[in-house]
Formats: C-alpha cells, structure tokens, sequence
C-alpha cells in the first residue's frame, strides 16, 4: 500500500464499464492496482476524484452508451479527471478527446501501465492543467498482453487469458480495437489462479476475446491450459467465458465433461443460422459443423446449459435467408440466445455486401428470437426442477433482498424466504424448487 504521501493516497475512484466480461475483468483489475497505490473507491452517490470508463464499440448503439456514460460522469463530477479507456477509445481517439471534460484516453497497448499514466494526469489535473492528454497506438500496431484478474464486487474472479483477434469476420472491428491474437503463458495464469485460490475465491471465469486461440504464439494450447487449471486446489469451479465453434474440439469438450472443476456450460458464438450469411461474414465453421458441435456437447454432457451468440439483420441477410436461421435455431438444442443487432462499422468489408436491412425489420428479427430464447431458457429450468445441484451463494446479497446463486450448469436460482441465509461464497447442494414469478429457480 502506498504511503500518504502518494499523489493518488484518498483519492476517489468511481469505473464503469461496457461491453463485455473481459472489460470488466480490466477495469477490476485496474482498479485494485489503483487502490494499492493509495487510492479508495468512491462511495455510491458521493463524487468522485477520478471516473474511469472502460469502453465497448461492438456497435453504434455501444459508441451511443459510451458517450453517454461520459457525460453523465462528468455532470455528475464536475472537477473530477475523467479517463476514457477501451475499444471505443481506441477507434476513435481524436472524437473521445473532443467531449468536454475529458482529461486522459487510453489505448488498448497502453492499458498495461493505465495506473502509472492516471497517476501522471491525475496530477497535471490537481496542478490546474486540464488539457487532454492521449496515449494510444496506430491501429495494427497493438501487440502487448496485459493480465487481468479481479473479482470487483461479484463472487466469481474473471481471468483473462487471452486478447485480440485474427479472424477478420466483415462485420467486426475487433481485431482493430484490440490487435491481433495473443495470450498469456500457461505459468501465468496458473499462479494467478492459485492467488485467487490463497484469497478465498471458488469460482473462475476464462474470459477473452477468441478465448480458444490460447497459446497460438507461444507454443502452449487451450486443452494444455485447462489441464494445468484443473490441478489448482481450492479452485472449486471454472467457466469458459464464450469460444468459437472450430475451437471448441473434442478434445476440450472430452476433458471438461471429465474434469474435477470444468463446469457444463459453454457460450458458442453462431452469428447466423443461414450457411450463405456465414459465408458473407467470413466466418469459420458451417451450420452443418454447428449442429453436430452442439451434439456433442450434449452427448458428452447432457444438462450442460449452451448459450449461443447470434446478428440479425446483417448486410445480405434477406428474409428469406433470416428465416433458415430461425429455423436452424429452433431445431437446436440450448439454453439461451444472445441477440444482436447488426451495426455497421467503418473500415469492415461488410459496407461492400448489398441489401440492407431496415432498422424496423431488424428489430422484428430480435424479437422473433428473444421469444425462442425465452422459451428455451424456461424449459431449460423446468427440466431440472426437483434435482440436486450444487450453488455458490453470491458474495455481498444485502440482507433485505433474496439470496441468489448460480448452479453448476448456470441456473440462477434464489434462496425461499423461509430458509436461513446461506454463507456468502458457500457451495453446497440444493434442490431446485419451482419457477419464481422473476424466472428463476427456487431453493428450499
């Protein structure tokens, strides 16, 4: 802990992050690092010192959220440094640097030494010097690896393992935002897995960009990595955060339906049911490839839940090429859909395919799938009403709401009125009850 003397020693700190679980994972991490070096994090309704916003662009609608994330910080903290990190600040550096109030932009390679240059603007900005300071790299240039692995406020620790992307699907900026491919060693991650471990921590989330790509640069690979992460004692539980169809092989499914900590449950990106929209995206993999992973999986595990990433409306994406999506998905097996509505990107090769899709009729789409994800997602729970399965209690459920955890096969459940609280943190068996009136499964 740094001493009082420390430019950032009482600091207030507030983050807020969008996007995805490997942005909270950094803005956590960067946050811990923050309050080692004196600083403490703001409390709810107080003003804060130092906003942080860590950034997502995956759309337009991202880009709208985080502009307006960052005026709402700043109206809300007038004299604070405000920062702005993450995908949107590295596309589109010079127009984060315009918004009124901000005083340092981060770049995705810079977010390795994002303490030490918070700590240089900081203070600049105490001293009276508020001119915006700004640290990034072109794009295409981004190589380093920065490690992350933080618990903020939840149960679960988020460990990032991987970064970056070399797919190049047309519709995505991915791969310019965060750079190409790249991992940390097997050696790393498994010593940060045991930390969490020695501070109490039962449950690990593997997050990353193209989390399956582990290892392609330093010789090392994903089955390798999970192997080593299942001998860790005191980690009781690990979950892939999302991987992609041709990288989840037989063998990675093979050893979490055997491993003493891999949880049944996987988060598979599809994009689209329709072979001809996969091929406008460049993407990997066919639906005839799709449906037989999801098979096995299943086979291997049967009460795993899958969850399945899915863009409507995309450049090309006639009604009639939605509709064998609609089908293919309805002839599949899983949990839980995640929607998406296609946002055109400037740069992607997906500006080149003709037919676009009207704003109306890509919300039609969504919702024609949110229906059949919602039917799934309840069947799903119903299929396990009356069984045993384990939970981890959520850390910091406040005394006068419902306790809730997540079993194994990720069914949020809640704990009934009637039953003593559980202990935060605590894994234990229970049986599932009914439906409650929010979805979620009862226990008691």
């Amino acid at each position: 802990m740094a001493d009082n003397d420390s430019i950032l020693y009482n600091a207030r700190v507030r983050t807020q992050t969008l996007g995805c679980k490997l942005n909270f994972a950094e803005t956590a991490a960067l946050a811990d690092t923050l309050v080692e070096a004196g600083a403490r994090l703001a409390e709810a309704g107080a003003a804060a010192d130092i906003c942080i916003v860590n950034t997502c662009s995956v759309t337009d609608t991202a880009d709208h959220k985080c502009r307006q994330a960052i005026h709402r910080l700043r109206r809300a903290n007038p004299s604070a440094l405000l920062v702005v990190m993450g995908c949107y600040a590295q596309l589109r550096p010079d127009d984060v640097a315009r918004i009124e109030g901000v005083g340092l932009v981060i770049g995705t390679e810079q977010k390795a030494q994002a303490a030490g240059l918070i700590t240089q603007a900081y203070s600049r900005h105490r001293s009276g010097e508020n001119a915006p300071m700004r640290h990034t790299s072109p794009l295409g240039t981004i190589r380093t690896f920065a490690p992350s692995c933080s618990r903020g406020s939840r149960t679960r620790y988020f460990l990032k393992v991987q970064d970056g992307c070399d797919y190049f699907c047309t519709y995505c900026t991915i791969p310019y935002a965060r750079g190409r491919s790249r991992s940390a060693r097997i050696a790393d991650v498994v010593a940060q897995a045991r930390q969490v471990a020695e501070r109490g921590g039962k449950e690990i989330v593997l997050t990353g960009v193209n989390t399956g790509d582990f290892g392609r640069a330093t010789g090392e690979s994903f089955l390798q990595l999970l192997r080593e992460l299942d001998g860790v004692e005191g980690i009781a539980r690990y979950r892939i955060s999302s991987i992609e169809p041709n990288l989840l092989t037989q063998d990675v499914i093979d050893f979490c339906a055997h491993s003493r900590a891999f949880m049944p449950h996987f988060h598979i990106p599809l994009q689209s049911g329709s072979d001809t929209v996969l091929r406008l995206m460049r993407r990997r993999y066919d639906t005839d490839f799709f449906r037989r992973k999801i098979a096995a999986v299943h086979e291997a595990l049967p009460d795993a839940f899958v969850g399945i990433d899915v863009i409507v409306g995309t450049r090309g994406e006639t009604a009639e090429l939605f509709d064998e999506t609609a089908r293919f998905l309805d002839s599949l097996d899983f949990a839980q859909l995640h929607v998406f509505s296609y946002s055109e990107r400037a740069g992607t090769k997906a500006l080149e395919i003709p037919h676009v899709v009207a704003p109306a009729e890509k919300h039609t789409r969504s919702q024609q799938l949110l229906d059949l994800s919602s039917r799934r997602l309840a069947a799903f729970y119903a299929r396990h009403v009356g069984t045993v399965r384990p939970v981890l209690w959520e850390q910091g459920a406040r005394p006068d709401q419902p306790q809730q955890g997540f079993t194994d096969n990720y069914i949020r459940v809640e704990l009934l009125p009637a039953q003593p609280r559980r202990a935060e943190n605590e894994l234990r068996a229970e049986t599932l009850a009914a439906p409650l009136a929010n979805g979620h499964l009862g226990v008691g």
